[in-house]
């Protein structure tokens, strides 16, 4: 029996593996990045599929969506636009990338760098960047957003949302 005891835990144990590596393949993949999109046009969202790359939660909402593409056609995809910004900040090609933000307005795609952001919304994040078509009194650039999601003047910061709202 004591000769028999280690060889059926060994066995035991690569069943387990070997369970657990069929669950996974099981599972349900969340996309992340998506490859191929030479014509830089924004892509379908399937909501609950896709996964923020900034932050790494399920987008569940068109909201505040937004996608960076790049030139040699890999798309990222965000749930608000100041983890986009975040995300952005140090990669190499930032400042060639395209960018496309899905408005609260119009409910459509634009030009990321040349929509307007507000900087009060109630965003997944609780950054407060609503991206807009038209602009309104207060709504700030592409620019002014990102430097001042990088500087943490964002509504997820308790001092400059008291500030921000005049509390």
């Amino acid at each position: 029996m004591k000769k028999i005891l280690p060889f059926f835990t060994i066995i035991v144990i690569i069943a387990i593996i070997v369970i657990i590596f069929l669950s996974m393949s099981n599972s349900k993949q969340m996309v992340v990045l998506k490859e191929g999109n030479k014509a830089q046009t924004p892509l379908e969202i399937i909501l609950g599929k896709y996964q923020d790359s900034d932050c790494g939660m399920i987008i569940d909402t068109l909201d505040y969506a937004s996608q960076v593409i790049s030139s040699d056609g890999k798309t990222w995809f965000f749930h608000d636009h100041g983890g986009m910004a975040n995300w952005l900040k140090d990669k190499a090609f930032k400042d060639d990338a395209k960018i496309w933000v899905r408005t609260v307005d119009t409910k459509k795609y634009i030009d990321g760098r040349t929509a307007w952001y507000s900087k009060t919304d109630i965003t997944p994040m609780r950054y407060g960047f609503g991206a807009y078509e038209q602009k309104q009194d207060g709504f700030i650039t592409f620019e002014e957003m990102s430097l001042k999601m990088l500087r943490g003047e964002t509504m997820a910061n308790p001092i400059y949302k008291k500030e921000l709202l005049g509390k």
